[in-house]
């Protein structure tokens, strides 16, 4: 059994409680499993002894390392750094990670490859130089650094020591970075001393004024590179380490939500809630340490994070960073580092795959299994890439604040059906755990009562052990729980399948379009427009109107050499036989859609163009 649900209260209980084993046995079985304990390994050995009688398995002590564990405490692998020591351990001197073929562009200094001793002896320098400058446990750290070794030394340093990371888009600027770290209160901050052509240290050091927690800057390229090369004496880290209790439950990142509706709230992450999320994300590609993993995701939120860098750190294999997007950087790295897994948005997956030509220039022959998401797929896409190149793709949907539902191919085997359709939870028998320890349900936003029948559309809303605990109180926003404590996720979704299997993604609640009292699924026509020939990239949004109060409008990015009309994009959707009320009734081209540094669409300026 490993399963990721009811930790907090087994931990708590394990610390003030008589017998651990006696609140476990009294926890439904499918939510106790992967229990983190420290303490002297008699304690520990004592301690597993108790869950091992109610039932608790899988569970395994992982040696400290001389720096991260100079004592040898023992500890069970839910913590980030833990796992980056049962890695070296358990590799030695493998290839662990390399920077992106475009590097220098990127920042100063030279293009590098870390085996996993390497990167471990690298986190543990700069874990002392952060602590000579008096960051301590639970200080904020913000990080601005690209795709590059840089930000995953920076990263595992933090969490080393107990500080919290908080990683900010390198596309952020003043206004972001001033509001959003006198939020999370940062105390230090880790940037270079250039990202790609902007002075990003220099200008953060115009903006230190303005944020009175931050008390001292490190910059690669300028200064910290050398400090961390001169850190031969880590006294200070071992005896930081020495008295550091570390707990499952501290936070140990503060992400931001990528802000298309509104500013950026900060979304608090604990090591628990990290490991409860990652479970989906190993298990659905498959991963293990033959794996080569190429991330095009900037660390800095939930798919960087949860998506490449922790199934990276927890079943090893080769971490490739990318960044920016570039596809012919993309392409190269495929090839040269013979990548078995990467993701990539829908429009770039339908452009390759309209595009055979150029992928007959690009070995991509390692590629077993793709990840897609963030936006409705096209069952003709994934039906192309099956028939084509024989690679599967696993239909991902996820959010910060801890949504997660994920179509793989074991358990929905037909690609059609996978891009219409995810796993509806406890309906039946899915192959990945999280399908067994969190709850989803779909309520009518307007009265909260449950639909339980097939074809009803309603807000999804989910319980589980990878939801988050809320937004920082600094966010000033309401309390997005309902009072069964349910996360609102403002998704619309329903029931779908002859069984009631499946969930079906209809669009989110500020994104349908209500024309004359019917609502109509901005998502499901962007996933029909996408599928026009002449089409690269769509977004659909409503447009004010005085009779019907809205109307659906197509804003379409023609694909090089063409162009497109609205009557043949009309003629395209009757073809599938779209309702007639759903047609868009306006068509506007972009050269370009405008997006956030996450690459979501940003609807709320292409709703404001329209009402101007």
């Amino acid at each position: 059994m490993f399963a990721e649900a009811g930790f907090e209260d087994v931990v708590r209980f394990a610390r003030t409680g008589p017998r651990p084993g006696e609140l476990l046995a009294a926890i439904p079985a499918e939510l106790v499993g992967h229990v983190s304990l420290a303490g002297d390994e008699q304690a520990v050995r004592t301690r597993l002894a108790e869950y091992g009688c109610a039932g608790v398995d899988e569970v395994a002590l992982v040696p400290g390392s001389s720096d991260a564990d100079p004592a040898g405490v023992a500890t069970l692998t839910v913590m980030i750094d833990a796992l980056l020591r049962e890695r070296v351990r358990q590799f030695g001197d493998i290839t662990a990670i390399t920077d992106p073929l475009n590097r220098q562009t990127l920042l100063d200094g030279p293009f590098r490859t870390l085996t996993w001793p390497e990167l471990d002896e690298q986190v543990s320098r700069l874990a002392q130089v952060l602590l000579a400058e008096g960051v301590g446990t639970g200080d904020v750290v913000g990080i601005q650094l690209p795709n590059t070794v840089e930000i995953v030394v920076a990263l595992l340093a933090i969490v080393r020591i107990g500080a919290i990371v908080a990683p900010f888009p390198v596309q952020y600027r003043a206004w972001e970075l001033t509001n959003l770290s006198n939020v999370a209160q940062v105390r230090a901050f880790l940037t270079a001393s250039r990202i790609g052509q902007r002075p990003a240290a220099a200008e953060l050091a115009g903006l230190r004024p303005q944020i009175p927690s931050l008390r001292w800057v490190g910059v690669f390229g300028a200064g910290l590179d050398e400090r961390i090369a001169a850190a031969d004496d880590r006294a200070g880290l071992a005896a930081h380490l020495a008295g550091f209790s570390p707990d499952p439950n501290d936070c140990v990142t503060i992400c931001w939500t990528s802000g298309t509706e509104s500013t950026p709230k900060g979304v608090p992450r604990t090591h628990y809630d990290w490991m409860a999320m990652c479970t989906g994300t190993v298990e659905g590609p498959d991963l293990t340490a033959d794996d080569v993993l190429l991330n095009p995701f900037p660390m800095v939120n939930m798919a960087g994070i949860n998506g490449m860098f922790l199934p990276w750190l927890k079943v090893g294999g080769l971490l490739v960073q990318h960044h920016p997007f570039d596809l012919g950087t993309f392409l190269r790295q495929i090839e040269q580092h013979r990548a078995t897994y990467t993701c990539a948005p829908p429009a770039l997956l339908t452009a390759l795959l309209q595009n055979e030509a150029l992928l007959a220039q690009t070995d991509i022959s390692s590629l077993r299994i793709l990840g897609s998401g963030s936006a409705p797929l096209a069952p003709s896409l994934l039906q192309g890439w099956h028939d084509t190149y024989g690679v599967e793709i696993i239909n991902f949907y996820g959010s910060n604040e801890g949504i997660a539902l994920l179509g793989t191919p074991k358990d929905i085997p037909d690609p059609a059906v996978r891009a219409q359709y995810f796993p509806r939870y406890r309906a039946r028998d899915w192959e990945f755990t999280m399908t067994r320890t969190t709850l989803a349900r779909i309520v009518d936003p307007q009265t909260g009562a449950e639909i339980t029948e097939a074809g009803v559309p309603g807000e999804l809303r989910i319980s589980g052990p990878g939801v988050f605990p809320g937004y920082l109180p600094a966010s000033g926003v309401p309390d997005p729980f309902d009072e069964d404590g349910y996360l609102r996720t403002g998704d619309i979704l329903e029931i779908a399948g002859d069984n009631l299997e499946y969930l079906r993604y209809v669009d989110r609640s500020k994104d349908m379009v209500v024309r004359g009292g019917m609502k109509i699924s901005a998502a499901e026509l962007e996933g029909f427009i996408a599928g026009h020939p002449k089409v690269a990239d769509v977004a659909v949004v409503a447009y004010p109107d005085e009779v019907l109060g809205e109307r659906a409008c197509a804003i379409v990015v023609p694909r090089p050499g063409q162009s497109v009309t609205l009557e043949e994009i009309v003629a395209h959707l009757r073809e599938e036989g779209i309702a007639t009320f759903k047609l868009p009734e306006r068509l506007e081209i972009r050269d370009e859609l405008p997006r956030n540094p996450l690459g979501k669409i940003l609807k709320r300026e292409l709703r404001d163009e329209l009402r101007q």
